[in-house]
């Protein structure tokens, strides 16, 4: 499928992690709905090209890619929003607890909405960060919501999302996944494991462009006696009755707040029929492949490198990341040379394998320019050093 995507000619594209490629026919997508909807309907756009309907729509086609149900799903606004909108709502399930459980891996965005709200609540609340290792362990009588990313962003450990959600369970706390590196990037199956809550972000493996909507799935069982802190207009029943008083919709759409970014879903809502022709198990088999040749080129060319992603590919997502001193100045070296991965400090070197795009050819070039870079130490320069402001 790499002809699918407009990748620059020669560069090695490793970031898919962070920021998905531009697929083809995206940009025509896209400018379509600027000058033939909005361009021509205005403000008719809402009823005639479907734009009020688009948040469920696409909800439904992520659906897929989660294992959850259609009619579970909903979309808009960003991760770190879906994550406040689904910790709130998870921690009034359970009023006589106070304690939110995470892990040292979770990106930091999650435990600051977790911060901010225990701020906004005032009402004791706890957020107890442990080792990634020691979640299930953890999961104690007190734990009121276990906030957890299956991926971590830095190494790519994984969660098993079965053994972590029965754990949570068995101690009679609400489980909240963040998937903003496994959708599109491993199997995974919310109705299987039986989280009530999960969240995610569409820019990367799902390739929906920067700053695509985020997701939020709900149980089905559940969503009715959800709550929801932000009591979003759109999130209610009937939006166009305009009651002064809120009254949230009867089902997932309750997690919606504010209006849709139709150009922005638009990209997405393309770059998603991608997927009609993927089975996650034969992208996982070869994503898993992939990192396997990447990790084994590089320790036999790379010796200076340590990896830093564990080793068994069954603990691992669809990245693998290294560690070095100098990893800051090492990957603007690669980046210089077009092969993109990305730097995470304090001495992460992270690189991205997604099977659409990406083959055996590319993984042994970058393996290459990446070797050549260290033994005559190119990425020594002055101007490697000097800080971005972003990494």
């Amino acid at each position: 499928m790499k002809d699918r995507f407009s990748l620059p000619e020669g560069m090695i594209y490793l970031d898919g992690n962070s920021l998905g490629p531009l697929p083809v026919g995206t940009a025509e997508k896209v400018q379509d709905v600027v000058q033939a909807q909005w361009g021509a309907h205005l403000i008719k756009g809402w009823n005639l090209d479907g734009w009020m309907a688009q948040p469920t729509r696409v909800g439904n086609r992520i659906a897929r890619l989660i294992g959850a149900p259609e009619g579970a799903v909903t979309m808009g606004d960003t991760l770190s929003v879906k994550v406040f909108q689904a910790l709130s709502a998870a921690l009034k399930m359970r009023p006589d607890r106070r304690v939110i459980l995470s892990d040292s891996g979770n990106f930091p965005s999650d435990l600051y909405m977790a911060e901010g709200l225990i701020q906004q609540l005032g009402q004791g609340y706890e957020l107890r960060v442990v080792a990634p290792e020691d979640v299930a362990s953890a999961m104690t009588d007190d734990v009121a919501v276990a906030m957890i990313t299956q991926v971590d962003y830095r190494t790519g450990r994984m969660h098993d999302m079965a053994q972590v959600t029965a754990a949570a369970h068995g101690a009679g706390a609400v489980m909240l996944w963040d998937l903003a590196h496994s959708a599109g990037a491993v199997p995974v199956d919310v109705a299987a494991c039986d989280a009530e809550f999960a969240v995610g972000c569409t820019y990367k493996y799902l390739n929906g462009g920067p700053g695509a909507p985020a997701f939020i799935y709900a149980r089905p069982d559940i969503v009715a006696d959800i709550q929801p802190a932000l009591a979003g207009w759109l999130g209610h029943d009937a939006p166009f009755a305009f009651e002064t008083g809120y009254r949230p919709a009867a089902g997932i759409e309750r997690m919606r707040v504010g209006t849709p970014p139709v150009i922005q879903m638009t990209a997405l809502e393309h770059a998603l029929g991608l997927w009609d022709a993927v089975d996650m198990a034969e992208l996982r088999e070869r994503s898993v492949a992939l990192s396997e040749l990447f990790i084994a080129l590089v320790e036999e060319k790379c010796p200076e490198l340590v990896l830093a992603s564990p080793r068994d590919a069954d603990q691992r997502g669809s990245q693998v990341s290294f560690a070095s001193k100098n990893g800051y100045a090492v990957m603007q070296a690669l980046i210089a040379r077009d092969v993109i991965g990305d730097f995470r400090a304090p001495d992460i070197m992270r690189f991205g394998f997604t099977p659409l795009y990406i083959d055996e050819a590319d993984v042994r070039g970058a393996v290459d320019i990446l070797a050549d870079i260290l033994a005559t130490r190119s990425w020594d320069r002055p101007e490697y050093h000097q800080k971005r402001d972003v990494t």
